[in-house]
């Protein structure tokens, strides 16, 4: 009788132990669920926090006095939101980027040297683009990439024969590289339809690109810092004008973040202006959180 007990006892206590760790196993997974709700709800904040940056820059950029209105040269503006977290804006005309689909090769070419290129490779890669959106199967003049360019280097595509849809398209561009795109995204467009970038908005790449000495170049980017919303625009010696007016598209990026670390970036390309889909104030042309490219 004493055994059967004893049995029973060792019984009990096993059936103890495992019930204390099915109730710990439930404990600690209903804590990881915890966490990751907690910061399942941080991140939508974010993402939140990141897009009201873009409506209020956006508003901003529409308002009847001038003097609200940003600067759009890439400078970081910093907008309160509340609950801890940062949202930090920075807009850009893209006037003062070059246009994939009307640039010059010349003008191409001069950009990729001024990110380190080197000469030989940028004259290439410039005539590929030319070759990539223009209708014909002629291999631009100093080095491009036609269809049988693509064929001979294993790639299952050649040129599109149309114009760029988007800037990521060019990464499809033969000899392309994807550091290299990295670092030149930044500085393109497909939205403005111009062949000269506008200076007052350019960075300083671009405006190695124009042909510009380092000295003038220099001369541009002090000037630009001290534009002010609604005052007019410095003049440069030798009768440069940083004219302000752009052609009301933009890219902007914004960031939230807490101070604790977490962050959401957000990109976004938008036309600002009548037009917006049921009375927005802009139209989305491209629209990236973090790297996606």
């Amino acid at each position: 009788m004493s055994a059967s007990r004893g049995v029973a006892l060792v019984v009990v206590m096993w059936l103890l132990v495992l019930l204390a760790s099915v109730i710990g196993l439930f404990a600690l997974n209903a804590h990881a669920e915890a966490l990751q709700a907690s910061a399942l709800r941080q991140r939508v904040a974010l993402d939140h926090a990141a897009e009201a940056g873009i409506e209020a820059v956006a508003a901003r950029l529409l308002a009847v006095d001038a003097r609200r209105r940003p600067v759009p040269d890439g400078r970081p503006v910093a907008i309160p939101f509340g609950d801890g977290i940062t949202v930090t804006v920075a807009i850009t005309d893209e006037s003062g980027k070059v246009d994939l689909n009307v640039a010059e090769a010349v003008l191409l070419q001069r950009l990729f040297v001024a990110l380190g290129v080197g000469p030989d490779e940028a004259q290439r890669l410039a005539g590929a683009i030319v070759d990539w959106r223009d209708p014909d199967a002629l291999v631009a003049a100093g080095g491009g990439a036609e269809a049988r360019d693509y064929r001979a280097a294993g790639r299952p595509y050649g040129p599109a024969n149309r114009p760029f849809a988007r800037v990521s398209d060019v990464q499809r561009v033969l000899g392309m590289r994807h550091a290299l795109y990295l670092r030149v995204r930044p500085f393109l467009t497909v939205h403005t339809g111009l062949a000269q970038p506008n200076i007052a908005f350019a960075d300083r790449p671009v405006l190695r690109a124009l042909g510009l000495s380092p000295a003038v170049v220099e001369q541009i980017v002090a000037a630009r810092a001290l534009l002010r919303p609604g005052l007019p625009p410095p003049t440069l010696p030798g009768g440069i004008v940083l004219a302000a007016g752009g052609t009301g598209t933009y890219s902007i990026s914004s960031r939230a973040a807490r101070a604790d670390g977490p962050k959401a970036e957000l990109e976004a390309t938008v036309r600002v202006g009548a037009g917006g889909f049921l009375g927005q104030v802009y139209t989305p042309l491209s629209w990236r959180y973090g790297q996606q490219d």
